[in-house]
């Protein structure tokens, strides 16, 4: 039975920076052979490709981001460094490939390391290549609304670690709970 509390599709198709900022609050699950990991989201970031020079979808389509052009609400999970995965939450129209990065969540159930910053996260969860292309509104790993939110004050600055990508590492796509610990890149200023 789906959870009453589980994003729908549409949540998904809005424009991609009122997203990432709308996550900020929301629970990841990742069901694993009948256990919930369960986070509460904290970091997020923005990426608007084609145009988006840190999108990796600045290059076109390829095998790699293909499930980026695909419809909004699947998981895009990749490899970086050869050791930390990365989850992307697809969003906005079909066709356009546009994503939102999770950072870092705040521990809720069942999760025993750290998940401040997106390899941690993913490790945390046991998210790997496997979730790619995973429709979130399934039953393994989806995204909730949380039963009983606590208040959220949300900062804004630039992305963390796309220098290569010029004028558009300026851009303030970040979005992150100024009063949550596990804030990955504390360091960085929020522009609001």
């Amino acid at each position: 039975m789906a959870s009453t509390l589980r994003l729908p599709r549409d949540f998904y198709r809005q424009d991609t920076l009122t997203l990432a900022r709308a996550l900020i609050g929301m629970h990841l699950v990742h069901r694993i052979e009948g256990v919930r990991r369960i986070g509460r989201i904290v970091e997020t970031e923005a990426y608007l490709g084609p145009e988006d020079r840190a999108a990796h979808s600045s290059r076109g389509r390829t095998a790699r981001t293909e499930v980026m052009f695909g419809p909004p609400g699947h998981a895009y999970v990749y490899l970086i460094y050869g050791m930390w995965h990365c989850l992307n939450v697809v969003s906005g129209a079909e066709g356009q490939p546009h994503a939102v990065l999770l950072r870092a969540l705040a521990p809720v159930s069942g999760l025993t390391e750290r998940a401040s910053g997106p390899g941690l996260l993913c490790r945390a969860l046991g998210i790997d290549r496997r979730a790619n292309g995973i429709d979130l509104t399934g039953a393994t790993l989806w995204i909730e609304r949380p039963r009983a939110p606590p208040p959220v004050r949300i900062g804004r600055s630039a992305r963390i670690g796309i220098d290569y990508a010029g004028e558009w590492a300026a851009r303030p796509w970040r979005f992150f709970d100024r009063d949550s610990p596990e804030v990955s890149g504390r360091r960085a200023r929020s522009t609001r």
